[in-house]
């Protein structure tokens, strides 16, 4: 069961790590947006790691600090949000050393508060698993946009906080979805048996889509 609230604002040196330990460690976590219509707050369940070191081509920092994935480069705790496949908006974390282009994309998560409001700009949804089942998902329900590009989320007064929560019991592992490219890293985690998980979560075969310039970063 997760807590009765957030814990305390996640630091920036628990994101300084390879970004493929940073990640899982940020399941359990709970992303806080306060917005003028009310707050929505989930708990993480499922995320991805991106790594700017120079050995994944899926990762939008693959390219350098291009306009679009600077703030990739920035400060660790930043958010990065871009615009998937023209469709949805997804979001990420930066972690890692600055200047190393590392990113966390935030694939799925439980809303533990504010679920009415969450359910209003989710009206498809059937089911509460379903508010924030994907990364498309999530962001509707936190409304997170271009507008949330860069905010720092450890400062206590942005409109959008990365907290620490319960960490979860169990922590499965498996490929990343929606690339075609570095598909053999086993970079994304999810709470085991968490109903929030993509349909992915038994180690299924991603949907092969180009690679990282358009998809995740």
């Amino acid at each position: 069961m997760p807590p009765p609230g957030p814990g305390p604002l996640v630091r920036a040196g628990e994101l300084l790590g390879p970004v493929d330990e940073v990640a899982p460690s940020l399941l359990g976590c709970w992303v806080v947006a306060d917005r003028p219509e009310g707050t929505v707050a989930l708990r993480l369940t499922e995320v991805e790691a991106y790594s700017g070191s120079g050995v994944d081509p899926a990762a939008h920092s693959h390219r350098g600090p291009t306009p679009r994935a600077a703030i990739m480069f920035g400060p660790p705790g930043r958010l990065y949000v871009y615009f998937s496949y023209g469709v949805h908006w997804c979001a990420n974390v930066v972690v890692g050393q600055e200047g190393e282009g590392s990113a966390v994309l935030l694939r799925a998560g439980e809303v533990v508060l504010g679920e009415e409001l969450a359910q209003a700009r989710r009206p498809a949804a059937r089911s509460p698993r379903d508010l924030a089942g994907g990364p498309a998902r999530l962001t509707q329900a936190l409304a997170v946009g271009r507008a949330d590009l860069g905010i720092d989320l450890l400062d206590p007064s942005s409109p959008v906080r990365l907290h620490r929560g319960a960490p979860p019991a169990a922590v499965s592992a498996g490929p990343r979805v929606g690339i075609s490219v570095a598909t053999e890293l086993p970079w994304r985690f999810w709470e085991t048996g968490a109903p929030s998980v993509s349909a992915f979560r038994s180690g299924g075969r991603p949907r092969r889509r180009r690679g990282g310039q358009d998809g995740p970063p």
